[in-house]
């Protein structure tokens, strides 16, 4: 049997490394939190106490840790030194391009195959095993990871080589804040105007103004049963994640000469969200922010 290691076991690796349970593979665990080695257990994971206790003798390493400085950490000081010479490193992680390039420069030389697969989906997605994995790499690494990540997955691409991932999830979300934001806006808009947020979406979700934030994840409650909106904006995707993902956007901006005008902006709209409490709400919950700055 298979046997990976999946390091971070936060709201998102555990669903994740329970999905490789149910997908026949032996999973062992770590995470710096004990009560997250404790919970996992009861999925089947076994906990480890340490990242070198759980790589060693692993077939697969899987991480999804909070971002660049803790992956470069976790694999030079710690996966590297205890890693089987042939194991196989996928970060799943949501991180700068750079980082994910200059690790899996460091995993290459010294004989590893590596890719960065970041995910979109989340919480819900990763419980159900159905998020989208955007895999940067060399086309045998991609080979090798796939059947891994198709367990967890139901949308596995490969977006090109390494750090190909990490550019497609910082496009992607950077797409998914700016819609957001111009989704509860819209809303926003139609309750001054007199128009019942249920009517609204029922014309819009089969009109032009169709997009994933506002069908799948409609900011107002009541359209989308499924939505964080009808749990008081209980994550799903916290609005500080989102923030950090703008940030990488724009880091990425920056060092590439993008026009980035949209992205910039709804960055400092979600600074000012966090910055006003919404730190741990649900992204979409912005539009009461929103709806606060206009009142």
């Amino acid at each position: 049997m298979t046997r990976i290691a999946f390091l971070g076991l936060g709201n998102m690796g555990s669903r994740m490394a329970a999905n490789l349970v149910k997908g026949g593979f032996e999973v062992v665990g770590f995470d710096p939190v004990e009560a997250a080695r404790v919970q996992t257990a009861a999925s089947g994971i076994k906990p480890e106490a340490s990242v070198e206790s759980a790589v060693s003798g692993a077939d697969a390493v899987v991480s999804m840790l909070p971002a660049g400085p803790q992956v470069r950490e976790a694999y030079e000081a710690h996966v590297f030194g205890a890693a089987r010479s042939d194991a196989l490193f996928l970060e799943c992680s949501t991180i700068d391009v750079e980082s994910a390039r200059v690790v899996t420069a460091a995993a290459t030389a010294r004989g590893f195959l590596m890719v960065d697969a970041p995910v979109s989906g989340g919480v819900a997605a990763a419980e159900a095993g159905t998020l989208t994995f955007m895999v940067g790499g060399a086309d045998d690494a991609f080979a090798h990871a796939k059947p891994i990540l198709e367990k967890m997955g139901r949308a596995v691409i490969h977006a090109g080589a390494s750090g190909a991932g990490q550019a497609a999830k910082v496009c992607n979300n950077m797409l998914l804040g700016i819609s957001m934001i111009a989704t509860c806006e819209a809303f926003l808009l139609a309750e001054k105007l007199g128009l019942d947020a249920q009517k609204f979406y029922d014309i819009a979700s089969k009109a032009s103004g169709q997009c994933w934030s506002l069908t799948s994840y409609c900011p107002v409650p009541g359209p989308v049963p499924a939505a964080p909106s009808n749990r008081d904006y209980a994550p799903g995707f916290t609005a500080a994640m989102m923030l950090k993902d703008l940030r990488l956007a724009h880091e990425a901006a920056m060092s590439s000469g993008a026009a980035t005008p949209l992205g910039a902006h709804a960055e400092k709209l979600y600074e000012a969200f966090t910055a006003a409490g919404g730190a741990t709400k649900d992204f979409s919950g912005i539009i009461r922010f929103l709806g606060r700055a206009v009142n």
